[in-house]
């Protein structure tokens, strides 16, 4: 699933790059076609404006040839009041025309007369011979040179006219323009301008930091020329930081700004890259470039592209979301269908196993009821086991409860008729001192005869409370004859005034008069019997030990002690069941019964009762 969810985010990745791509380009094309076209205008009107500019001063150095001053001054060269006429004449048309500098030339190239002939760096006298704008004027030709002056250093448009006297050239007429101003024109509107010359050196720009920088390398034989006739006055040509990155099919390009902008071009950014359409200038052989930035194309274009981006991945995956609703509703038809069908399959195995229940139902309550009759019956068996376990011990003490009867029964015969002797002699007080004898005689008989109806009475499985001080007293009176005959010493530690535990009374005292005659048994033939019986309280338990110093329990018998038929006794003397019954009276209760040797010899058994709540024993 992780999977399938990758592959599907992958493709919508890659789906949102093509279509981003693809919106881009298509954005560059249309925006590119759209800026060419406004760049072209742009571009027609800068040239023309170029045009206008040089056309306004083309045909004034020719129109010098009719002026009288220059016809007086060229005949008279050395006349100074004909040179201060041509100067003042040549001064008011500067400044009439808008001309930077208007000067005359002699046939040698030594400036004669100029419009700046009272500024301290006038041209007269200058010798401008190797200008070629003067040796094309000495050929015959007109002479368009742009080039820095030699003595100001103002670079300036240079128009020459030879002029001429009945065939014959006397003398060259020079305009110089100032292109300042139309820079500063095109620098208003905005648009990076520029104008580069034959020899591809920047001479026009709306950017100042571009002026007199080349498009291309240069040849030293092309440097050395550049020395020769002083065209830049030596000013360095640095290369111009645009890189052409492809032509596009109109001719146009685009350029990339490589270079940083210097501290003169701060006051506009220039972007990265930017569109440049040129056209050549047939009168001055120049070439005018428009570059337009291609920031806003770019910005569009990523717009596009983001949009576009964004679109393909919302379609592509409502079409994923789509497929996979549509393949989840088949999954899930085809998963209710069989559905359908394991329920269908389910219900015939319902009926089929409720057929099959109905019957081990029947099997299982014949085999419950069974079992109910074998638990009541192995429960009535143990009842009589235990019942005839109490018999057989009553047969035991039967001959000890004999003599214990007769003695009081021979002393009652002998003090009833030593009673009624002494009546017959007057003798009441004696006569009563018998009868009382007689009447404790007549109550520890009453007490035995009681123990041993209340032993004998068969119990009940039912959990009642015990008074555990008063059932080991009846147990112990129980096997008073057996304790005598044997001179066993009992030695009882630690028994408060009443002791209550949670067990059937007449069960518990069976339990104890087992415990206390296997320890009689397994004390016979010892010297110096003794039976020690411990009590305390602990946790809510009543716990009570018994301990003989016999010889204690063998290894192989001590881990089966509690297991039925198994004894310590010879043969023919019980059935191994004591033990067997007394725990699983305590285990009813919720008690416990445990065998172990005693460090100092001897077996020990303890008994765990829980110990009877207030409530309990007022119940």
């Amino acid at each position: 699933m992780k999977l399938r969810t990758l592959l599907r985010v992958l493709l919508v990745l890659v789906l949102m790059i093509i279509a981003g791509i693809s919106a881009f380009r298509a954005s560059v094309d249309d925006s590119l076609t759209d800026l060419r076209n406004s760049t072209t205008q742009r571009l027609e009107m800068y040239a023309n404006s170029l045009d206008s500019e040089i056309g306004h001063y083309a045909r004034l150095p020719s129109l010098l040839a009719l002026s009288p001053y220059v016809d007086r001054l060229l005949r008279e060269p050395g006349n100074e009041q004909e040179r201060q006429a041509a100067n003042d004449y040549l001064d008011r048309l500067s400044q009439r025309t808008g001309a930077s500098a208007i000067y005359i030339m002699s046939t040698t190239g030594i400036v004669l007369a100029t419009s700046n002939w009272h500024s301290p760096d006038s041209y007269l006298g200058e010798d401008d011979s190797f200008r070629p704008y003067f040796t094309e004027a000495m050929d015959g030709h007109p002479g368009r040179f742009f080039g820095v002056g030699t003595t100001r250093s103002e670079p300036g448009y240079y128009l020459s006219e030879p002029l001429l006297s009945r065939g014959r050239i006397i003398g060259v007429a020079v305009v110089k323009i100032n292109m300042d101003y139309l820079e500063k024109l095109w620098r208003e509107s905005k648009t990076t301008v520029m104008v580069s010359d034959q020899n591809d050196v920047v001479i026009l720009a709306t950017e100042p930091g571009w002026k007199f920088r080349t498009l291309h390398p240069f040849s030293d034989a092309l440097r050395d020329a550049f020395d020769r006739n002083r065209q830049y006055n030596r000013i360095p040509l640095r290369q111009l930081g645009l890189k052409e990155r492809r032509q596009l099919d109109d001719g146009s390009r685009i350029w990339r700004v490589t270079e940083p902008a210097k501290a003169s071009w701060r006051r506009l950014a220039y972007p990265r890259d930017m569109l440049g359409q040129s056209q050549l200038l047939p009168v001055s052989n120049w070439k005018l470039t428009v570059l337009s930035s291609l920031d806003p194309v770019y910005q569009l274009a990523y717009n596009r592209a983001a949009l576009a981006g964004l679109l393909t991945a919302f379609s592509a995956t409502a079409i994923l979301w789509l497929n996979e609703r549509r393949r989840r509703l088949r999954d899930k038809l085809a998963a209710r269908e069989a559905l359908q069908q394991a329920y269908q399959q389910l219900e015939r195995k319902v009926e089929e196993r409720t057929a099959d229940l109905s019957h081990a139902n029947l099997q299982l309550q014949a085999e419950v009821q069974e079992r109910i009759r074998t638990e009541q019956h192995l429960r009535q068996t143990r009842d009589d086991l235990v019942q005839a376990g109490k018999l057989a011990v009553l047969g035991q003490l039967a001959t000890g409860m004999a003599h214990e009867l007769n003695q009081p029964l021979a002393a009652l015969r002998t003090l009833s008729g030593n009673a009624i002797k002494f009546l017959e002699r007057g003798q009441p007080d004696t006569a009563r001192s018998n009868l009382n004898t007689i009447c404790q005689l007549v109550d520890k008989m009453g007490e035995l005869t009681g123990a041993l109806k209340s032993y004998s009475r068969k119990s009940t499985t039912s959990v009642g409370v015990v008074d555990v001080s008063r059932a080991l007293d009846n147990a112990l009176l129980l096997l008073a004859n057996r304790l005598q005959n044997t001179d066993t010493r009992i030695l009882r530690h630690g028994q408060p005034e009443s002791w209550k535990a949670r067990c059937d009374p007449n069960r518990f005292e069976q339990v104890l008069v087992n415990l206390l005659a296997n320890a009689l048994d397994e004390l016979q033939g010892r010297p110096d019997p003794l039976i020690e019986i411990n009590g305390w309280l602990a946790d809510g338990q009543v716990v009570l030990t018994i301990r003989d110093n016999g010889p204690g329990l063998r290894d192989s018998v001590r881990e089966h002690l509690f297991e039925p038929f198994v004894t310590t006794k010879p043969a023919g003397i019980g059935l191994g069941l004591g033990l067997t019954l007394s725990a699983g009276i305590i285990t009813e209760t919720g008690g416990s019964l445990s065998a172990d040797n005693h460090p100092e010899g001897g077996a020990l058994f303890t008994v765990c009762l829980p110990q009877a709540t207030e409530e309990q024993s007022h119940v």
